[in-house]
């Protein structure tokens, strides 16, 4: 099956934006994929950040003016990936000049960024738009998702997902954007890293009733590019603990997203418990997917047991690379974007698509929630998950 050719552009030549031109360049290995992107037009503010992309033959233009790749007739698609404080206004041109758009979370600064794109999306209604998180895509997630949506958990007692990082633990870490409130927003981590941990719960329609946040800004300060100590006012760490409410009883969903987790690097990790059954998975060991159930041990009788299986690598897209063999982080990117370009021509089907705009304008809402309950110290609530 030959794909049909998508021209794709990105705004932000960083390291995301790199990871992306690295893994088009590896679209081969997908089977019979109904898209053929082609990297062919890369921003950056940075000149010297550009040169990287100069060695991608199909790379024809080269600019630091977002502005005239999207005036571009033949690029397609555009993937943004920029401080969260320019997301509202390039995410809303990028719209508005036609281009289907993969975008960075958290899709705005904040709730009010978040709601200027939406309303740029429904005014355009050709628009088709969705925001990037890759970790779902590792083949043990699947595996657990899949488990989830059979109903193997039974009533469900308990669920987790978590995204956590280390490196500032290092005090002497440089202050950057992420680090500033005025750049990365007041959600803070939540911003930065929030939306890895609600992908998978909002799309198994897990939507919090009401939650509670527990907010830490642990390193208040960090020095500046003339080594003067400057502030460092956001949040490291962020935990919600919220309240589901389902057809078969309400759950507790903890989430965590952490910047000073010692010990971890770019763990992701999710685990559902319920009266029948439970699955978990964790990025630290990618092809270990642990599965609860009540086995009959010969000569002893019934026992719990959480049993270990190997996922190997199958995802959403199939692949050249052998069912037993290992993936990895560029292989979920890979496979975010097959699904990303799958569902923009209408062949996704019923596999794991990436999060949706309204997905990711909600978590704002929970993200606020969660801020105010921790100031409150009170239980809130982030309402009902709006639809496009």
């Amino acid at each position: 099956m030959s794909g049909q050719r998508v021209n794709v552009g990105i705004i932000g030549g960083g390291l995301m934006g790199r990871e992306i031109a690295a893994a088009l360049r590896r679209w081969p290995a997908l089977i019979d994929h109904p898209a053929d992107p082609q990297l062919v037009a890369v921003c950056d503010i940075n000149p010297d950040a550009l040169q990287w992309f100069s060695r991608i033959e199909s790379v024809r233009l080269l600019t630091t003016d977002y502005q005239e790749l999207l005036a571009d007739p033949e690029v397609d698609v555009v993937y943004i990936a920029v401080r969260h404080d320019l997301h509202e206004q390039m995410y809303v041109d990028a719209v508005r000049a036609g281009k289907a758009l993969l975008a960075e979370k958290p899709f705005g600064i904040d709730a009010d960024a978040a709601a200027a794109v939406m309303r740029a999306i429904g005014e355009s209604p050709e628009a088709f738009v969705r925001v990037s998180s890759e970790m779902p895509f590792f083949p043990g997630a699947q595996m657990a998702i899949d488990y989830v949506r059979s109903g193997a958990l039974g009533r469900i007692i308990e669920a987790k997902c978590t995204f956590l990082h280390s490196s500032d633990r290092d005090i002497a870490k440089p202050v950057n954007w992420k680090r500033q409130k005025k750049y990365c927003g007041d959600a803070g981590v939540l911003n930065d890293l929030g939306m890895h941990t609600w992908h998978v719960p909002l799309r198994l329609g897990w939507v919090p009733d009401t939650l509670m946040g527990i907010m830490q800004d642990i390193v208040t300060t960090r020095p500046g590019a003339d080594g003067a100590m400057e502030p460092c006012d956001t949040w490291d760490n962020a935990v919600i603990h919220s309240w589901i409410d389902t057809d078969g009883g309400p759950f507790p969903l903890t989430t965590e997203t952490k910047r000073i987790a010692p010990g971890e690097k770019n763990t992701w990790e999710f685990e559902a418990i319920g009266m029948d059954g439970g699955v978990r998975f964790s990025t630290k060991n990618p092809k270990a997917v642990e599965v609860f159930a009540v086995v009959d041990v010969a000569g002893h009788g019934p026992e719990q047991s959480w049993q270990r299986v190997d996922a190997g690598s199958e995802s959403v897209w199939p692949t050249v690379t052998g069912a037993n063999f290992e993936t990895g982080f560029s292989d979920a990117i890979l496979q975010m974007w097959a699904a990303f370009l799958a569902e923009r021509a209408g062949q996704l089907g019923d596999r794991f698509g990436t999060v949706r705009p309204e997905e990711a304008a909600f978590t704002h809402r929970i993200f606020k929630a969660a801020i105010d309950a921790h100031e409150r110290r009170e239980l809130q609530a982030p309402g009902d998950l709006p639809r496009l």
